[in-house]
């Protein structure tokens, strides 16, 4: 990371070439955006891993940029919400995994709805998970889903079958369910080639169970890796079948984690030599601080590195803004776009971000997170520390960080919204319950 240039806070992203800095000169890209589940920064290399290479998506991130400060809710269903609808799980009433399955079409607009009436076709391929009816009812055009998270063998007990446009298909002997996908993504591609298209590419990768890939070697010690390098593997197909199909330069491609990387693998997740603070489902950096890599060849100028601010609302008004699109009449859309600056405008980088999950939430900038508890933590030493700050403090900086995030969750009031009715973790009831009777048998 260090040989690239690290742009300001401001994040202005150099257009490539002069004549395309005006937005009329740039037509509506294809998007992809790849959503990899239980990914963190210590699973990636461009955004910090120690252990695990992934020259694809590494290869993405030195052709376009990659954005250090990124951040998404920390389970997977209230953050696939937040991106899906623009909007905080307050506002949408996602605020556990078991409470994302609750809204439905006339409650909430999903991004196909926007994006098809600027004319694309879309497309929900991979995990659906947690959130409600299907793919279908939210208005994508095409879509491929399996049952739970981290399906990959006909083996095990939720991946003996998948939904393909609301028909179910067998998922056979041998068959690997990541490959599965990837066929039937060049398949739309394919199908769409002339058209401006939006694909949800929500991977399996690299939530658990964690089993051989099909590259594995007989024997292997380490499938987590394994399953590491197979998923970037499945980022540069793709990027060679859009380079096969002419299409490299029409389509913005983001990869962008869903959560933090999960507990049992957290430990040796490391980053510059040392463990995160927190893991999936904690409210601590390593919980939410996500990579995001964009790559959009000839628009975007290569080797970009960005501290620019961005949470998991922020890709929905982007989007649309791209697309030329029309946001949704009579919502609350708290998405930030960052459409200007990929153009060579300015734009209004966040000041702040804004992450909730169960009954806790904060926001935070660069410097500082302010929880809803009104504690204040010092993030010099993140994404490996946080130290609170004390209420006495007379620290010009904390007192005015203080001021302003407080001013940021007053504005938003997520005490004013849907209020969890959950256990607190964020979880699965069931899962929380299972925990607990390991815990008292």
């Amino acid at each position: 990371m260090k040989k690239y240039q690290t742009l300001l806070l401001a994040g202005l992203l150099t257009v490539a070439g002069s004549a395309r800095a005006e937005s009329s000169a740039i037509p509506k890209p294809n998007i992809i955006f790849i959503l990899g589940d239980d990914v963190g920064i210590g699973d990636v290399a461009c955004s910090g891993a120690d252990r695990y290479k992934t020259p694809h998506i590494d290869a993405l991130a030195k052709g376009g940029i990659n954005f250090t400060h990124a951040y998404a809710e920390p389970l997977c269903g209230p953050s696939r919400a937040t991106i899906l609808t623009g909007r905080y799980v307050f506002r949408t009433g996602s605020t556990n995994q078991d409470s994302t399955g609750r809204f439905r079409p006339k409650d909430e607009t999903m991004m196909p709805v926007v994006l098809k009436q600027a004319g694309y076709v879309t497309a929900s391929i991979g995990k659906w998970g947690q959130l409600p009816l299907g793919p279908a009812d939210f208005g994508f055009d095409d879509y491929l889903k399996f049952q739970g998270s981290g399906i990959y063998w006909n083996t095990q007990e939720k991946g003996k079958s998948y939904e393909l446009n609301g028909k179910t298909m067998p998922l056979r002997d041998k068959e690997y369910m990541p490959d599965v996908m990837h066929a039937h993504l060049v398949d739309f591609i394919t199908k769409h080639h002339d058209d401006p298209f939006y694909i949800y590419y929500s991977m399996s990768h690299i939530h658990g169970e964690i089993l051989p890939t099909p590259d594995t070697t007989p024997g292997g010690k380490d499938d987590y890796a394994d399953n590491i390098s197979y998923m970037d593997k499945l980022v540069g197909k793709l990027v060679a079948e859009l380079e096969r199909q002419h299409l490299r330069e029409k389509t913005l491609i983001i990869y962008f984690g869903d959560n933090g990387t999960a507990n049992g693998y957290a430990p040796t997740s490391t980053v510059g030599g040392r463990r995160l603070l927190g893991a999936k489902g904690s409210m601590f950096e390593g919980g939410s601080r996500v990579p995001f890599v964009l790559n959009w060849p000839g628009i975007v100028a290569p080797g970009q590195v960005s501290n620019q601010l961005i949470d998991s609302s922020d890709f929905f008004s982007t989007f649309a803004e791209l697309a030329g699109a029309k946001l949704p009449a009579g919502k609350v859309i708290d998405g930030h776009s960052f459409a200007p600056q990929l153009r060579g405008g300015k734009g209004t980088p966040r000041e702040w971000i804004f992450i909730e999950l169960a009954r806790k939430w904060y926001a935070a900038d660069l410097h500082f997170k302010l929880t809803e508890k009104g504690e204040l933590f010092d993030l010099s030493g993140a994404p490996w520390a946080e130290t609170l700050v004390p209420v006495e403090t007379k620290d010009p900086a904390a007192l005015a960080a203080r001021t302003k995030l407080q001013g940021a969750i007053d504005q938003l009031n997520p005490a004013g919204g849907f209020l969890d009715d959950g256990d607190g973790t964020g979880r699965h009831a069931g899962n929380s319950e299972k925990r607990a009777k390991k815990k008292n048998p």
